[in-house]
């Protein structure tokens, strides 16, 4: 069999980039260096293709992507010599048995400064429950819309005064987030999805339509829910279903969820929580105290026997003793 390459769509995925205007270079350089050294040994073709890109993107990036790259491969034992070079680095000893390094982390994002609530978000205070009926529609009608109907109903939901779920709880979310992306960086689909459903309260139904939608738009919803930070969320449209993994699918994911409000998702969220409740009701809608209520009215009355009107007819040995 042949081998599939080890960095699949790069060439593409930088060409893209500069012709876009959107920098995920710092991003692509990390992806590439966590997948080089997640092996033992490298084939030749491996080994130069690693060389050439990472060449192109070394001078190309900022200083911290740079330097924390240079710590991951500076204690790697198959870091080529060429990339050494260019990192400012002596090649290592060949005989000298030394631990990978953890994963680069991505850079820090900043803590939001405490404001005031702003008018929307003092209208949510009052919002209106989502009822299951109305959660089944929104469901319903987003897995059936298009890309681009998609965008918009995200885009309007923001708008609505329909009550958002609340938000997952920072810890939980950020131990979801750290297993989803040890799952999709080995392509490991069942134990993703079940890591999503658990951490979003979801039926496993539900979870596997998100995560095998081939649009990707209820995965980015998923995501943002869970406040993934955007190059994990990157790193999981690449390698969690490479069947998927196009450039145009990346980019056009990746510009969506830069724009997809917290809010927009949280209420696609609720709907699809809601959506499981309405069909619960359908499907044990029969034994509802209704219904009994429903068939003792339809059964037929009784013959009622008033005292002195009637007389009861005795048989067999009763009425022989008389």
């Amino acid at each position: 069999m042949t081998r599939p390459p080890l960095f699949p769509g790069f060439d593409g995925l930088m060409t893209l980039s500069r012709r876009e205007g959107v920098d995920i270079r710092p991003t692509l350089l990390r992806v590439l260096t966590d997948l080089y050294v997640q092996a033992d040994a490298h084939s030749g073709e491996e080994e130069r293709q690693f060389i050439e890109l990472t060449s192109r993107l070394i001078d190309q990036v900022d200083d911290a992507t740079r330097a924390a790259v240079r710590a991951r491969l500076a204690i790697y034992p198959g870091t080529p010599a060429v990339v050494l070079q260019r990192l400012g680095l002596r090649p290592s000893n060949p005989h000298a048995r030394m631990p990978l390094a953890g994963e680069i982390p991505a850079h820090p994002v900043a803590a939001p400064p405490v404001r005031p609530p702003t008018e929307a978000e003092l209208r949510m205070a009052s919002n209106l429950s989502m009822q299951p009926k109305d959660a089944a529609e929104i469901h319903d009608m987003f897995f059936a819309a298009s890309a681009s109907e998609r965008v918009l109903i995200l885009h309007n939901l923001a708008e609505t005064p329909l009550r958002a779920s609340a938000r997952i709880p920072a810890a939980r979310a950020a131990r979801g987030v750290e297993t989803l992306q040890m799952a999709a960086w080995v392509g490991d689909i069942e134990n993703f999805t079940l890591e999503l459903g658990e951490t979003l309260i979801l039926p496993s139904r539900v979870a596997a339509q998100v995560v095998n939608d081939p649009g990707g738009e209820p995965l980015a919803c998923a995501a943002r829910a869970l406040d993934m930070p955007a190059p994990v969320f990157q790193q999981v449209l690449l390698f969690l279903n490479p069947e998927f993994a196009t450039v145009t699918y990346v980019y056009r994911l990746s510009r969506l969820y830069d724009r997809l409000s917290e809010r927009s998702a949280l209420i696609m969220l609720a709907a699809w929580r809601g959506s499981i409740m309405a069909m619960t009701r359908a499907k044990y809608r029969p034994a509802l105290y209704d219904d009994e209520r429903q068939r003792a009215r339809a059964a037929p009355a009784r013959p009622a026997v008033q005292p002195g009107l009637g007389s009861v007819v005795r048989t067999g040995s009763q009425g022989s003793g008389r």
